[in-house]
């Protein structure tokens, strides 16, 4: 799993990958499409789209000399567990650092009405 994370993110940390993923949740699109989207050469976008076809995000099919990319059957789920578990984790501490900081206030509140009696 953790090979697979670390493709799946390795592919999403690129801006302009996320950006094709985006394009292509809207509608398939060929290789130059995508290039000229993007501004960039068909072989900036080739590698770019190899990236996410590696990772499962993306598939290709070539019909006579156009490639179309479209989504890919992975659907993230093991990366949304893995965020989420983490998500929940840092939710976790910080309702703990709230109440320590509730704690401290009314403490401080108490000790400042002793102060003034």
């Amino acid at each position: 799993m953790t090979t697979r994370l670390d493709t799946s993110f390795a592919a999403l940390s690129d801006a302009t990958r996320r950006g094709i993923l985006e394009q292509l949740g809207r509608a398939d699109a060929s290789i130059t499409e995508l290039a000229e989207k993007f501004h960039m050469t068909l072989t900036g976008m080739k590698k770019h789209v190899g990236v996410l076809e590696q990772a499962g995000l993306v598939t290709t099919k070539k019909i006579g000399r156009v490639r179309t990319c479209q989504l890919g059957p992975r659907r993230l789920e093991e990366e949304t567990a893995w965020l989420e578990s983490y998500r929940q984790r840092w939710d976790e501490r910080f309702d703990e650092l709230d109440r320590v900081v509730e704690e401290l206030t009314r403490k401080e509140k108490s000790d400042e009405r002793r102060n003034r009696e």
